[in-house]
């Protein structure tokens, strides 16, 4: 598998207090099976659709008491450069540049806007096996309340052309890499309870948008946004029963016209 670009979204994973739980959860909504957990790496779980490494779900470590959250790693092909621009740029270093195993290299950071995110430098692990299929991994945005400062960070650390969506009430910009769309930052607006944090919005692929929120709630869940059509496909926006927010999307069912983008 040839390296990605700098800055594409290359893996994702989520802490839980209750590892099992979570494997069911996502198991049952998006078909998911995994690998044994390794016990060297804190009992690191893979998930798999069709065969193929999608995510992983890991265990919360010992007296960690932050909520569950899905975490979104972006490519790059020298970990410890990305670091230095991370701290060039008034971000934090949660976790400094630290190898895993013959796995790669990863750093843990959050942005001057508070959004957390980490960095993946590959070695034998090169990322998501499938992308844009049910199971798998869709899309990101990176959602924030200061946008200005989410937008100086992230288009200055990784190489980011940015499109920006023309609407009167959605300020949402798109990030392509050599002209291909790769994530996006949306900000938060005042439907946002005021303690719910900035983060990354990861996007699941699913066959049926309005299955997989029936999943959702039957499992425990909690339906934020949604569900709601668009260009892009039949979206919504949930949780898990741990308190891990993500979203779903059908890609397939699409309406509307494409916005305008500048």
């Amino acid at each position: 598998m040839a390296a990605l670009p700098e800055g594409t979204p290359c893996w994702a994973d989520a802490m839980f207090p209750d590892v099992e739980a979570a494997k069911g959860f996502y198991g049952e909504l998006m078909g998911w099976t995994y690998d044994e957990g390794s016990e060297e790496f804190v009992n690191y779980t893979q998930a798999r659709s069709d065969g193929k490494r999608v995510a992983a779900v890991v265990p919360q470590m010992p007296g960690m008491d932050s909520p569950a959250a899905w975490n979104l790693y972006f490519a790059t092909t020298d970990a410890a450069a990305t670091a230095a621009k991370i701290r060039e740029n008034d971000g934090t270093l949660m976790m400094e540049p630290t190898q895993v195993g013959d796995f790669g290299t990863m750093v843990t950071a959050q942005d001057p806007s508070g959004v957390v995110f980490s960095v993946w430098q590959p070695l034998s692990h090169k990322g998501f096996e499938k992308t844009g299929e049910p199971g798998s991994f869709a899309w990101a945005e990176v959602t924030t309340r200061d946008a200005a400062k989410a937008d100086a960070f992230f288009t200055t650390v990784f190489p980011f052309e940015v499109q920006k969506m023309k609407h009167e009430t959605v300020d949402f910009h798109v990030w392509n890499i050599d002209g291909r769309p790769v994530a996006g930052r949306m900000r938060m607006t005042d439907d946002f309870l005021p303690d719910f944090p900035p983060y990354v919005n990861v996007y699941f692929a699913v066959a049926d948008c309005d299955a997989a929120i029936a999943t959702v709630d039957k499992l425990g869940g909690r339906v934020h946004f949604g569900p709601t059509d668009s260009p892009f496909g039949r979206m919504a926006t949930v949780a898990d029963q741990q308190g891990a927010v993500f979203s779903v999307i059908d890609l397939q069912t699409t309406k509307g016209e494409m916005p305008e983008m500048s």
